[in-house]
């Protein structure tokens, strides 16, 4: 009998042992959980303004961990080794909630806040990230997430009561792009946005894809969106680089991401650029 994953919206429909879309998630006793629940393929003290985070905490360090997975098929993939991959492709050591934790709390000398989920897509192992974020709170520590946004609302509102910031990739403002090119839906990015931005701090990513996302026209309707969610949200507009199956790309050009953040400027009081 099928079991449908409730995580995100393409709620993939497993039978025993079937993996998901997102290779992160597989059907167990009739049940879907993460695969990857504690499976580490990625640790780090980063500064907290790699996230990129602008107005949480500068100048600190926050411990990034990533394991492997992501419910998108962003052709144009900056972690793809480990994102675009399942266990099999990777190399992991496992990390329970309560290790994780202790090494935060071990870091606090050297300026670290707490724990950031980040690298790969951090939901698509909700259940891990859920209980890491539990524990690190109780250790008195902050919890970040550095996330796609392709998250359905129940979980997400089970998730944000232990979250103090999240970066949310808002990868275009078109449903077409998203759906065709991605592998995503424009829309639930949006409520994701809605919903963090009262609950946590929010700060919000655009990544620059020539052809794809570069025009002013596209970043006036999305800055202007994103404006009514709150002025005050702070839009990271970054430079895209060619990997993954873009190899053949050309880089973002400088002229273009600075008419960019001059659009996006009319609408929102924090615009940073990025990847330069």
């Amino acid at each position: 009998m099928k079991s449908t994953c409730s995580i995100c919206p393409h709620a993939c429909a497993l039978e025993e042992g079937q993996k998901g879309l997102c290779r992160a998630r597989v059907q167990r006793g009739g049940k879907v959980e993460c695969e990857n629940y504690g499976r580490v393929t990625s640790m780090a003290l980063d500064p907290i303004e790699k996230k990129p985070f602008a107005r949480f905490h500068p100048g600190s360090t926050v411990l990034s961990v990533g394991s492997y997975g992501c419910n998108l098929k962003c052709p144009f993939c900056q972690n793809s080794d480990i994102a675009a991959a399942s266990a099999d492709d990777v190399s992991f050591r496992t990390v329970p909630p309560e290790q994780l934790a202790d090494t935060a709390l071990a870091l606090l000398p050297r300026g670290n806040i707490g724990v950031a989920y980040t690298y790969n897509e951090p939901m698509v192992g909700f259940e891990y990230v859920l209980e890491s974020s539990k524990t690190v709170r109780a250790r008195g520590m902050k919890n970040a997430a550095v996330t796609n946004g392709m998250i359905c609302e129940e979980p997400l509102m089970e998730l944000l009561p232990y979250m103090d910031a999240m970066n949310i990739d808002l990868k275009s403002f078109s449903p077409d792009v998203y759906r065709k090119r991605l592998g995503g839906e424009l829309e639930t990015v949006k409520n994701t946005i809605c919903l963090a931005a009262q609950a946590c701090h929010v700060e919000v990513t655009a990544l620059i894809v020539p052809g794809m996302n570069d025009s002013t026209e596209e970043m006036d309707l999305l800055s202007g969106w994103l404006a009514d969610v709150g002025p005050d949200i702070p839009l990271h507009i970054t430079r895209f680089f060619p990997r993954y199956r873009m190899t053949d790309a050309r880089p973002t050009g400088i002229a273009v991401l600075d008419g960019l953040c001059a659009a996006a400027r009319k609408h929102l009081r924090y615009v940073y650029r990025g990847n330069c």
